[in-house]
């Protein structure tokens, strides 16, 4: 079941809905589950999943894949059946705000396809990173994930909200070269029908009021996360160009001024609304040495947050929405966890590359 197959009606279920998500969250990988993990090889971590909760997708694809394949095919159905479980359980404005939130994974998609694309993987390799949980049909995807160039995806989205700010930002990824200014389209086309739906503010129920909190979070984090990557990256870009409306940390002004300079941006942070809610995250922020790591603070940093709004509003959307985030975190770790196994990588070479609160 997805968003594109079910319509709601009704009032809304938070006790119910909340109930069911904080019995899966509590399900999660923990560090522990990680550290032993990462000192197996591909064949014990699938043996591992076996017994944990990802039992029916690894016996389903068992026949099929093996090693690392079938590792993140398994990861990746999991993830899609959960997210069919949120809309499934789900109605009234709940059903319709979680719908709306799961669209994150038509951006993913199209941005996976594009950095797959863009580092000539091929078509098997690309389709097993897809999160099939959006709006866009199989069909779609399975077209996407075998186009021969960036143009090929960006025309196989013909008759999606992502077509138009891609062919308008197609320019700029051929002087520059890079994606950014593909994956930025994305995300903004994204966040910006997402914040557009819904209604101001001030004239909002509190549940509205609460989701409209959250995807300003989110919104911020995105807007830092793209102005210290364009940044780094030494491309002739100007960050504010690609700044997302929506957020409430800086403008697109500030942005600019931020962009080049870490430090500034993790004071800024600091100084915020937030800085209070994410002391810990703000340590690792600012000791974070590259962009990698930075970006995985961040994204430790959102999930901080997410949680803190979890609990502080125990019974609202702010549950269902963390746990969204944290699953996909999980999904994020045991693939670089299998990935980095793979690469004979050591444990704590992988652990680097894990985001864990």
């Amino acid at each position: 079941m997805s968003p594109r197959t079910r319509s709601s009606g009704g009032s809304s279920n938070y006790e119910y809905v909340v109930a069911r998500v904080r019995a899966r969250r509590a399900a999660l990988f923990d560090e522990d589950d990680y550290r032993k993990l990462v000192r197996m090889g591909t064949g014990e971590i699938a043996r591992f999943m076996e017994e944990t909760e990802y039992e029916r997708e690894m016996n389903a694809l068992g026949a099929r894949y093996s090693g690392v394949d079938l590792i993140e095919y398994a990861l990746t159905r999991n993830m899609a059946k959960h997210f069919e479980d949120l809309l499934a359980w789900a109605e009234g404005e709940l059903y319709e705000n979680v719908a709306r939130y799961l669209r994150r994974f038509d951006a993913w998609n199209v941005k996976t396809v594009l950095r797959g694309i863009y580092s000539g993987a091929d078509a098997e390799a690309i389709e097993s990173d897809l999160i099939r949980a959006g709006e866009l049909t199989d069909e779609t995807l399975d077209r996407l994930a075998s186009a021969e160039s960036i143009e090929g995806v960006i025309e196989g989205l013909e008759g999606t909200i992502f077509y138009e700010p891609l062919l308008g930002s197609f320019e700029d990824f051929e002087a520059e070269e890079l994606l950014v200014p593909l994956e930025n389209a994305v995300d903004r086309t994204f966040y910006e029908q997402l914040i557009e739906d819904l209604p101001d503010e001030q004239y909002a129920d509190r549940a509205t009021q609460l989701y409209l909190e959250f995807l300003r979070a989110e919104i911020d984090f995105r807007n830092l996360r793209n102005a210290l990557r364009i940044a780094r990256s030494g491309a002739d870009i100007d960050p504010s160009e690609y700044y997302i409306d929506g957020g409430s940390l800086f403008d697109a002004e500030e942005v600019r001024r931020l962009a080049g300079d870490k430090d500034l941006l993790v004071e800024h942070v600091r100084e915020s609304g937030y800085g209070d809610d994410l002391e810990t995250a703000l340590e690792e922020l600012a000791a974070a040495e590259d962009l990698i790591g930075f970006e995985h603070a961040l994204d430790a940093a959102l999930l901080e947050y997410a949680d803190t709004l979890s609990y502080r509003y125990p019974v609202s959307i702010t549950a269902v929405l963390s746990y969204i985030l944290a699953k996909e975190r999980e999904i994020d770790n045991i693939r670089a966890i299998a990935r980095g196994r793979e690469s004979g990588l050591q444990p704590d070479e992988i652990e680097r590359d894990l985001v864990m609160l």
